[in-house]
């Protein structure tokens, strides 16, 4: 299937704060209680459609643990988007956000949307991260928020899609060179990347 964008995602955070589990249930709707952790990075496609523009998302899903690090940062570069991922029910995981972010920092384009995901949101119950925390956090960092449920499939949609929207609107407002791969954009021959039109006011 043709489409106008391809957008390169990563999904980071640590260990067993469900990353795979919110790639599986957005490529293939479904919820798998059971994962083994990802050894290095694993894959998942699937096409959405943004103001009428089939887009495809190629989503990168990380290792969390400490020494596949260095992995995953060498898919910082050739992403848009980013889902920083905690468990709502893990406060360790919230705490090492700011790492996480750091990282994505140091090692991504600058212009990379980045949107914060609480997982586990079926768990409310167990909660030791509040909505307002999470929500206090990606406002001071310039994140987009969510919590989701890869169990009950609760944002999952909304996570990725939203990333596209914001990654679509900075390709409108000319925020992105699309011929500049790097960026973790890749239009298709028919999308070739317009420079944003200057208007000049004549008195």
């Amino acid at each position: 299937m043709s489409y106008a964008y391809l957008f390169k995602y990563i999904i980071i955070g640590d260990t067993g704060v469900g990353k795979s589990c919110l790639l599986l249930q957005f490529t293939d709707k479904r919820f798998q209680p059971v994962h083994d952790l990802t050894i290095g990075v694993e894959f998942g496609a699937r096409m959405i459609s943004i103001d009428g523009k089939q887009i495809k998302l190629q989503i990168w899903d990380t290792a969390g643990q400490e020494s596949f690090r260095s992995i995953t940062r060498s898919y910082y570069r050739g992403a848009a988007g980013a889902l920083l991922v905690y468990d709502i029910t893990r406060r360790e995981t919230f705490e090492h956000l700011a790492s996480w972010l750091e990282d994505a920092r140091q090692h991504a384009n600058p212009n990379m949307t980045i949107m914060l995901i609480g997982n586990k949101a079926d768990l409310s119950h167990r909660r030791a991260v509040t909505t307002e925390e999470g929500e206090q956090f990606a406002k001071e960092h310039g994140l987009v928020f969510l919590e989701t449920s890869a169990k009950t499939a609760l944002n999952v949609e909304e996570a990725f899609i939203n990333t596209a929207r914001a990654i679509h609107a900075k390709i409108a407002s000319g925020a992105f060179d699309v011929s500049n791969e790097s960026y973790g954009i890749k239009a298709s021959a028919g999308q070739a990347w317009q420079p944003p039109q200057r208007v000049v006011a004549y008195r």
